[in-house]
């Protein structure tokens, strides 16, 4: 249901943008170029038509003419002479600016995100976990409270806020000793010898701006957690059998408190797939979100629509395997 909104929604958008033959063809295009180019785009055809054809491209299973099937890059495996059916991946057209196929582009792209949305929340997970643990043990004390006061902050303040407040800190003011960079992707091209080098440092400060928000949930989620379970009988049980208190923590509380923290952490990692758009634009990292960003200001309308569709399967994908996971580790939910 969410993928057919979204398909709905993004073909709608695409209808009231404007006249993508004038986009491709540029302000010198004859009338006979842009008939030949809103042609090849459908839009010569009735609004349901291009719906249905709209859908068609982008639907793991189609049916096209075998003519129509030669002018598209289409992956996949595909039977019959006349009418052609077959199991693909989606097609989302070409890029206005590239020429080049939107899936290539986007999966090129997808990886970046995925390593900074890794990365992200890992430093989220370790980090938030070991702040909600101490700020349970300390409950209502000084450092409990100071842990709450910065996990709010953190889930209140926007991503791409702190984005600029981070780079221009690490990045410019205090690069002659943190030696990170203000922008970079993971690769960089060797101005001498012209080869492309990895460089991990640039991952560091993105990775960081765009874990803060979840690792203030998670401390939070974490804090809650551990101190229902700290109240529980068996708990107690524990304690009055002079059971050592790390021990109690770690192995008997933890290990209880930690299923909806997992939930948390699985529900963040796939807003931080699909939701790194402003961030990965201010440290110029090539993800989906900076490409998107790019696409929209240079009104690279298919590589957006792609974008949006990529984005929302991979949110739904991850939301149903958060539902299976916590099905798995609660079956009473």
């Amino acid at each position: 249901m969410v993928l057919t909104g979204v398909i709905l929604l993004v073909f709608l958008i695409f209808q009231v943008l404007g006249d993508p033959a004038k986009l491709i063809a540029g302000q010198s295009g004859d009338k006979n170029t842009m008939d030949n180019i809103r042609k090849s785009l459908y839009l010569d055809q009735p609004k349901y038509k291009q719906l249905i054809l709209f859908v068609n491209d982008i639907s793991p299973i189609s049916i096209y003419d075998s003519i129509e099937l030669k002018t598209k890059e289409l992956h996949g495996f595909f039977i019959g002479t006349q009418k052609v059916i077959g199991i693909k991946l989606p097609y989302f057209g070409k890029s206005y600016q590239s020429k080049k196929d939107v899936l290539s582009i986007l999966l090129k792209a997808f990886p970046l995100t995925m390593l900074l949305a890794f990365s992200s929340i890992i430093f989220a997970t370790i980090i938030g976990i070991l702040l909600g643990i101490v700020s349970a043990i300390n409950k209502n004390k000084a450092i409990d409270h100071i842990g709450i006061f910065i996990s709010n902050l953190g889930v209140s303040t926007p991503s791409f806020f702190l984005a600029i407040i981070i780079a221009y800190l690490f990045g410019i003011i205090l690069h002659q000793y943190t030696g990170l960079n203000f922008t970079g992707s993971l690769y960089e091209i060797d101005e001498v010898t012209g080869d492309r080098i990895i460089v991990l440092k640039n991952l560091i400060l993105p990775a960081l701006t765009l874990g803060i928000r979840p690792l203030s949930v998670i401390t939070q989620m974490t804090r809650s957690s551990m101190i229902d379970t700290m109240n529980l009988d068996f708990i107690r049980t524990a304690k009055a059998y002079s059971i050592h208190h790390n021990k109690i923590i770690l192995h008997y509380a933890l290990r209880n408190a930690i299923p909806p923290v997992i939930t948390t952490i699985l529900g963040w990692f796939a807003e931080l797939l699909t939701g790194a758009f402003f961030v990965e634009y201010v440290f110029g990292w090539n993800g989906l979100g900076k490409i998107t960003v790019d696409a929209l200001s240079k009104l690279d309308y298919p590589l957006v629509l792609g974008s949006v569709i990529l984005s929302a399967f991979i949110f739904s994908f991850m939301n149903i395997l958060t539902d299976i996971l916590q099905n798995k580790m609660n079956p009473n939910i």
